[in-house]
């Protein structure tokens, strides 16, 4: 698994922060020896409105080479400031088909999206960050726009309900290599009685808070990530729930992702390893 190049996909809607984005998944890359993909999807609504035929075609066209242009813009950015290229698609249609189809073409080890903005629409305001944590089963990288990993920096990370043998069968040893020590591991435990059972388990360069799971929980959490200055959180899916399950680990991932201010890593359904 080590000499393997990760194939990264970046997922944007050219609205949100997309070099911010591609800052972090370079950081990413360049940790994981990976390459990356970005790929654009654009609804038709978006483009046309109550135009003729020719009116909507030459806007279909107009919009076709903008959106070229941009993402060109974009990647030529990237590519002055680390060195590293980005290739790129774009396409016009059913933005989660698209996704969908995408996906399935180019198997991607790796899906980098933004965190959905309030009150935005077209590629984020159709849930896509929900869309993507639903049916891809793969790692998933969501970025916060001033939380970011600067490339070829340290950064400080952070896991959420898991635990050594996790972090050895997902995690690449050189993201590990990378991440400031000691590492932060944070629990959230049911009742703080349940804490002499767990922490034995852990390396000795990795500090451990442990959290009550209460109505408080994210809050405090979000003080700590922030007071340890953590700029990636790794979560275990497998662990969290929904806002229907009551298990002493899971917590809202919707909320979570909406509330703490730090990029997060998702893990694989499969915890395969990147």
């Amino acid at each position: 698994m080590e000499n393997k190049r990760h194939k990264i996909l970046v997922l944007s809607d050219l609205k949100s922060d997309t070099y911010t984005m591609l800052k972090s998944t370079v950081g990413l890359a360049k940790m994981l020896d990976g390459n990356i993909d970005l790929f654009h999807v654009k609804k038709p609504t978006d483009i046309v409105g109550q135009e003729s035929q020719l009116s909507a075609i030459r806007n279909i066209n107009q919009s076709y080479t903008a959106t070229g242009n941009e993402i060109q813009e974009l990647t030529d950015a990237v590519f002055k400031n680390y060195g590293v290229g980005v290739s790129h698609k774009y396409a016009f249609g059913n933005v989660k088909h698209e996704i969908s189809e995408y996906i399935q073409n180019q198997q991607p080890d790796v899906i980098v999206i933004g965190k959905r903005q309030p009150k935005s629409f077209g590629f984020v305001g159709d849930n896509i960050t929900d869309f993507v944590i639903k049916n891809y089963d793969g790692v998933i990288m969501i970025v916060d726009d001033k939380n970011t990993i600067e490339p070829e920096k340290e950064f400080a990370l952070g896991f959420l309900n898991s635990h050594e043998e996790l972090f050895e069968a997902t995690l690449s040893k050189r993201l590990k290599n990378n991440a400031k020590k000691p590492l932060r591991s944070f629990q959230i435990l049911k009742s703080n009685a349940q804490f002499d059972t767990e922490r034995n388990s852990l390396e000795k360069d990795i500090v451990e808070y442990v959290f009550e799971k209460n109505d408080n929980t994210i809050n405090s959490l979000g003080n700590y990530l922030s007071k340890n200055q953590i700029n990636l959180l790794y979560i275990d899916r497998t662990e969290q729930g929904t806002k229907e399950t009551h298990d002493a680990k899971s917590l809202d991932m919707n909320a979570m992702i909406s509330k703490l201010k730090v990029s997060f890593l998702i893990s694989s359904n499969q915890h395969t390893q990147i």
